[in-house]
This record gives structure tokens, C-alpha cells and sequence, in this order.
């Protein structure tokens, strides 16, 4: 869900390789790893929320509490920009209770 690149900025970089190798294929919780199309994930490449969000308006609220999770479950950081664009997107959607398991 948060690209990898983007991790490192929000604090992977302190990690140790093995907590990186284990974030990067974290099977632990069906929200962090999402298949989609070659063109999808180019799009995406590793902007946050203030840059890129899904197309697909339906999806959008599912996509940032699911941003939102991965964030939370490692312990990752949100810049002010990426908090700012995160809360426009949440304004719009209905109570969607967010629950996370930590990871580390």
C-alpha cells in the first residue's frame, strides 16, 4: 500500500534489513499488499495521498483509511501535507472505523 520509497521517508530508513524485508512482504494483513495493473502501480510509483489518489472516487475512501492502517501498523510517520490530503479525503467519507494490528 505505501510504496516502499515513501516508508523510507516516513521512517523505514531507520530500520534495521530485516524489518524492511519484512515490510515490504508483510502478508500479515490483507490491506498491505494490493494487487494491481502494470499501469496502476506506474501511476501511482511512490506518491503519497497529496499527489496521487485513485481515480475511481468510489475506492477512494477504502484507499486512505487502508493508507492510513499501513501507516499506523509500522509505525511510519505523515508529513503535514500528506495529514492534510489524508483529512480532505476523510471529510468525505462515512464513518469507517480503522482497526490495526502493529507489526512492529
Amino acid at each position: 500500500m505505501v510504496p516502499l520509497a515513501e516508508a523510507w521517508d516516513s521512517g523505514a530508513s531507520a530500520w534495521t534489513a530485516k524489518e524492511r524485508e519484512a515490510y515490504a512482504n508483510d502478508l500479515g494483513d490483507d490491506r498491505a499488499l494490493i494487487a494491481v495493473s502494470a499501469a496502476s502501480n506506474r501511476s501511482k510509483a511512490d506518491q503519497d495521498p497529496s499527489t496521487w489518489l485513485p481515480s475511481a472516487l468510489g475506492y477512494r475512501c477504502q484507499y486512505v483509511t487502508d493508507w492510513v492502517a499501513d501507516k499506523t501498523r509500522w509505525g511510519l510517520s505523515v508529513d503535514t501535507v500528506e495529514q492534510a490530503a489524508l483529512t480532505d479525503v476523510l471529510s468525505h467519507c462515512p464513518n469507517m472505523p480503522v482497526t490495526v494490528t502493529t507489526a512492529r
